[in-house]
């Protein structure tokens, strides 16, 4: 395993608000600089944040300490002392592989081994591509404890190769430790290109130079979902980017799919997988289209297409609070724009990634939509996280997804 510099890690006693420290007892992994109150020492990026309660002076907690962020401590853990090394990181490795037990024992191996917060590791992303790991850092305080923490991915993940990718917060803070995007830090690479499996059907994960981790694996249980749907439909994939969608809804004996994105380069991946999972057998049932989805929709709209599904799965509208409203009025208008393509009887589903987005401010829209239609509509179901992304904090909850069948 390669290494990088060794980083001396200093504890840094910490005193919180009373706001902070209720924040931290209700296990909220995010301290904020404005709760902190008092530190005694001045931390680098990965030393230890010991917090201590504000009228006992007790221990209460311990965290990864952020002198640049506004997010300034990520905990670790709350409640009675523990020790952070080897031991601590390997039980909660461990832990979260459990978590996923049951989605292994289906015939996928594309998953999702640890997922930031809500498996205690803040700021940290493993996902794990056929035995190939890809660690994904969105914050510089865990560059010091790679050395301790990446044994253990790597038996939990039984992974012949582990990728590092990193957030752009963090590739300047990588340099120090002589790291750097898409470096090998475990085992022999021949290829970026994995192909995994997920519930039988197989696809490419650019583990080096694609999107996030190489996939989107969050949406997993709704392809499937949308494959057990398909049979003799028509299907319009709207924001298709590798087709996930695309190839389920082939897979379940869909009639036709039409893969929509504005992304050339994403609909040759979605060909690709295409390819890979039904060679020439698809030819003549799947069709792409790269074309802005906005103006896509209202062309089809005037042409008179309609389909049996119409699945809108945009990135998110939203990456900060200022942008809530504006992204409201974005899923409005594509929600809008792709209802008058269902069929009668056809199914359109809804889908958000915004974090910031409520779920129930997400599914208003849509809903309200729906009746601005004038059209009778059926909720079939909502749908939220899959297995390996469970929810450990309300920020963590992003993913939201209706199904509504529309008359």
């Amino acid at each position: 395993m390669k290494q990088g510099i060794k980083h001396q890690i200093s504890k840094l006693p910490v005193t919180l608000t009373a706001a902070g420290e209720r924040a931290l007892r209700a296990g909220h992994p995010w301290i904020f600089d404005g709760a902190i109150q008092k530190i005694k020492g001045e931390g680098k990026a990965g030393d230890l944040a010991v917090i201590f309660s504000f009228k006992k002076n007790k221990f209460i907690g311990v965290g990864l300490y952020d002198p640049d962020s506004p997010i300034r401590i990520r905990v670790l853990h709350q409640g009675s002392p523990a020790k952070i090394d080897a031991d601590f990181f390997r039980a909660r490795t461990q832990d979260a592989k459990k978590v996923r037990s049951a989605l292994l024992a289906t015939d996928t191996d594309g998953y999702r081994l640890i997922h930031g917060e809500n498996d205690g590791f803040p700021g940290l992303v493993v996902d794990v591509y056929a035995g190939v790991a890809v660690l994904k850092l969105y914050s510089p305080v865990w560059f010091p404890w790679l050395e301790v923490l990446l044994p253990s991915i790597v038996a939990a993940a039984q992974a012949t190769a582990l990728v590092l990718r990193l957030s752009r917060n963090t590739e300047k803070a990588a340099k120090a430790f002589d790291l750097s995007e898409g470096q090998i830090l475990h085992g022999d690479l021949p290829s970026a290109d994995i192909t995994f499996r997920e519930h039988g059907l197989r696809f490419h994960a650019n583990v080096v130079h694609g999107h996030k981790t190489g996939f989107f694996l969050d949406h997993r249980e709704n392809r499937r979902r949308v494959g057990e749907l398909a049979a003799g439909k028509t299907v319009l994939d709207v924001f298709s980017y590798a087709g996930g969608f695309s190839v389920h809804a082939l897979g379940g004996g869909a009639a036709a799919v039409t893969s929509l994105d504005i992304s050339a380069p994403a609909l040759e991946q979605a060909k690709d997988n295409v390819s890979l999972n039904f060679g020439a057998s698809a030819a003549g049932r799947h069709h792409t289209l790269a074309e802005d989805a906005f103006t896509a929709l209202e062309r089809l709209a005037r042409e008179g297409k309609t389909y049996d599904i119409v699945i809108v799965d945009p990135p998110s509208f939203a990456k900060r609070d200022k942008e809530i409203p504006g992204a409201l009025t974005a899923y409005r208008r594509i929600n809008t724009l792709a209802i008058p393509l269902v069929a009668r009887g056809g199914i359109l589903l809804a889908a958000s990634c915004s974090a910031r987005v409520a779920a129930e401010d997400f599914f208003r829209v849509v809903e309200s939509s729906i009746v601005a239609s004038g059209r009778k509509h059926q909720l079939l179901e909502k749908t939220f996280h899959d297995a390996d992304h469970p929810i450990g904090f309300p920020e963590g909850a992003y993913l939201k997804s209706g199904y509504y069948k529309l008359g």
